[in-house]
């Protein structure tokens, strides 16, 4: 071992010394658990997990155990729940607001909230339907600047929040209100525009991939992506000399994602197909999974979650950092606003309103994304909108009122914020938060 090596170990040790002058100076230095876990193998995973439990730290769990759940009682009540046609409307309806789900995540990462992805959305459908409609401009050229609006509209919204000032909360209350107004004046007396529902953004919710191969042909590529990916890189680590999951838990993670991913689908080739809003959306999740995940970008965002001030100190430029996270929610809200116009084939003066907000914010919060900012994933924004979305549709099936419908949904996000506020105190408790 280097000089250099033996430096550095001398110096732990020391650090762990004032820590804690009593322990002995034999004692074996304290070893983050994290690290031992790849080389323990399954035994190192159960301890890992134990562990997390004890410090509150229950990950997507819940929500999984809630879903489960929430299935089994509607496929109880009524044996088309789980149906491969209401299955799939649940898929496709469940996009529009889980991609502004995903928006609404960046935000919330930073502490932060944003109550203008509503009404952004209903903006972006009305100015795809006045440009392809009303001027005739190409429906392509249209989708773009109907996007391209929304993330101006989120940049403009954090400027004034990082650069101002102003909260969030206020900023983005006004653009809730000034965005509403501008999308009436943009759909003009009439108050509504129908679009075209063979176009670009009309089949966004009503194309299928009919072939049986396109489902299962993804579902392969994705399995066989993630092996090789994850393979490769555990011999750059080994060969790095730092800590590698062994090949049989990456054949268990494998085994895992070929479960669902081959499951939905074999449901939806009983149907229809592959329906090219659900890959969208999966495609989104997975990109944007890697940019916070994979990215210097990435790290920022959570690291501002964690600490403004620690961040400014380590040279991360806030303001642009802030700017463009709102700038994200903005596009995500215009791209699920094009959703909504694609599945009812208009754009009226509703879109937008209503408990989309709440819907929105619930999903992210519901899926295990953290309001107090720094803990979540994008994925997040896929498991709270399955949820929110099977619950509307289980209680439709069996007939129950609307209202009785928000009540649950209401129930269930304060149930979810609840046992986020109990988690951060376990792990504050542990040392952890």
């Amino acid at each position: 071992m280097s000089t250099e090596h033996h430096a550095a170990d001398h110096g732990t040790e020391a650090v762990a010394e004032l820590a804690n002058p009593a322990a002995p100076h034999d004692a074996i230095p304290a070893v983050d658990p994290r690290l031992l876990v790849r080389e323990q193998g399954l035994s190192g995973y159960v301890s890992e997990f134990r562990r997390k439990m004890r410090a509150g730290d229950l990950g997507s769990l819940p929500v999984v155990i809630g879903l489960i759940v929430i299935w089994s009682i509607f496929q109880g009540l009524n044996s088309n729940f789980l149906s491969p046609e209401n299955l799939n409307n649940i898929a496709i309806t469940m996009v529009a607001t889980g991609m502004m789900a995903v928006g609404i995540i960046f935000v919330l990462l930073l502490g932060e909230i944003d109550l203008s992805v509503g009404s952004v959305s209903g903006v972006s459908g009305a100015l795809f339907a006045v440009l392809a409609v009303t001027h005739g401009v190409n429906e392509w050229l249209a989708v773009l600047a109907a996007i391209a609006g929304g993330a101006v509209i989120g940049a403009i919204h954090g400027f004034f929040f990082a650069r101002i000032g102003a909260p969030a909360f206020a900023v983005t209350l006004s653009g809730l209100l000034f965005w509403s107004g501008f999308m009436l004046q943009l759909l003009g007396s009439n108050g509504t525009i129908n679009i075209d529902s063979e176009g670009v953004v009309g089949q966004l919710t009503t194309f299928y991939f009919s072939d049986v191969a396109a489902g299962y042909g993804l579902a392969l590529l994705a399995v066989v992506a993630y092996f090789l990916a994850t393979f490769f890189d555990n011999r750059r680590r080994q060969a790095a000399g730092v800590p590698s999951r062994p090949l049989n838990e990456i054949l268990l993670r494998t085994g895992f994602l070929a479960l669902v991913t081959f499951g939905p689908a074999a449901v939806f080739n009983q149907y229809k197909g592959l329906p090219l809003a659900v890959l969208l959306f999966v495609l989104v999740l997975v990109g944007t999974d890697f940019l916070l995940r994979r990215t210097g970008f990435g790290r920022k965002v959570f690291a501002l979650g964690g600490s403004v001030e620690a961040s400014r100190r380590a040279g991360i430029n806030v303001a642009g950092v802030r700017i463009a996270v709102f700038a994200i929610a903005g596009t995500f809200a215009a791209v699920g606003g094009l959703f909504w116009a694609s599945k009812i084939a208009a754009a009226n003066q509703s879109a937008g309103a209503g408990d989309l907000l709440m819907n929105v914010i619930a999903a992210a919060v519901i899926g295990g994304t953290s309001l107090f900012g720094g803990r979540g994933r994008t994925w997040n924004a896929l498991l709270g909108v399955m949820v929110i979305t099977s619950i509307q549709y289980g209680l439709a099936l069996e007939g129950i009122a609307t209202p009785i419908q928000y009540m649950i949904t209401g129930a269930v996000l304060l149930a979810t914020v609840v046992i986020d506020s109990v988690t951060r105190k376990t792990q504050k408790t542990a040392g952890r938060a």
